[in-house]
């Protein structure tokens, strides 16, 4: 993969958005952005929803005559939100980020969503997405295979998450994990991250660089009981998938291929949870 080949009537970088300056000093404040808001619309959430639960309390306190809860015991009651609830902080977070950046730093333009639209109706841009998507199928088992031969098994960080709501909220997680990721997960890391230094002639320096984010933002240090082989391992794959859709995106000219090739990847991913005895 040392060369990408152009975007189907790309237009001019200029057209897409704020250009001024270096475009990796533009890559990493859209990072910085997007990271930003993440973070700010995470808490805003999670601080939403424990006041929620809080005045819920209140009032079943109300309502039995017991004597509320001590402010000592509060954050014990309050518990951790469930999965619903930290799957629909992880939609409006992360998707609230990939909308913004979208609209204030990359908007696409009408050539592109002309250009986009041609490109959907080829029947070689889903013989492209059908193929990386298998390609990555391939290289996820083959990376788990060869770990698993070192004795390397991580435990990714969001699977205790999907096996809750698996178990709880199954036509939700399909919707969530198929159709609303890949969307908003597509549009921040392959059309504002990636899309803005291959705009500008750095396709390569691109795909790298919105890859090892990708990676970082699945696989944090520190979030899970995961050892550096076992995170090495995650990166690896997140990071190649990544790479992967970036050049699916470039190579097809819409980003519904890379979008398409993502739910496919995560449908298989549902699957194989489901298969592995999940109730």
């Amino acid at each position: 993969m040392s060369a990408l080949p152009p975007l189907p009537s790309s237009p001019d970088a200029s057209s897409t958005g704020p250009q001024r300056g270096s475009p990796v000093g533009g890559f990493f404040l859209d990072l910085l952005i997007g990271a930003a808001t993440l973070l700010g619309l995470s808490l805003l959430c999670s601080l939403a929803w424990g006041l929620w639960r809080a005045f819920h309390m209140g009032l079943d306190a109300a309502r039995t005559g017991a004597a509320p809860p001590a402010a000592a015991d509060m954050a014990h009651l309050l518990g951790q939100p469930g999965a619903l609830t930290q799957l629909l902080i992880a939609l409006v977070s992360t998707g609230g980020a990939a909308l913004l950046l979208y609209f204030w730093r990359r908007p696409a333009n009408a050539l592109e969503r002309t250009s986009s639209l041609q490109a959907l109706r080829r029947a070689s841009t889903w013989g492209w997405t059908l193929l990386v998507a298998a390609c990555v199928f391939a290289g996820t088992s083959l990376i788990g295979w060869a770990a698993r031969q070192l004795g390397i098994e991580p435990l990714p960080t969001n699977l205790p998450l999907m096996e809750q709501a698996l178990a709880n909220f199954p036509v939700f997680l399909v919707v969530f994990a198929v159709v609303l990721a890949p969307a908003y997960e597509e549009l921040l890391f392959r059309r504002v991250l990636f899309g803005r230094l291959s705009a500008a002639g750095r396709p390569v320096l691109g795909l790298v660089l919105s890859s090892a984010a990708f990676a970082l933002m699945h696989e944090i240090p520190g979030s899970s009981a995961n050892g550096p082989a076992e995170i090495l391992q995650l990166w690896l794959i997140y990071g190649g998938m990544g790479a992967a859709f970036a050049w699916l995106y470039r190579r097809t000219g819409t980003l519904w291929a890379a979008i398409a090739a993502h739910g496919i990847n995560n449908a298989i991913a549902l699957t194989a949870l489901v298969l592995s005895g999940t109730p």
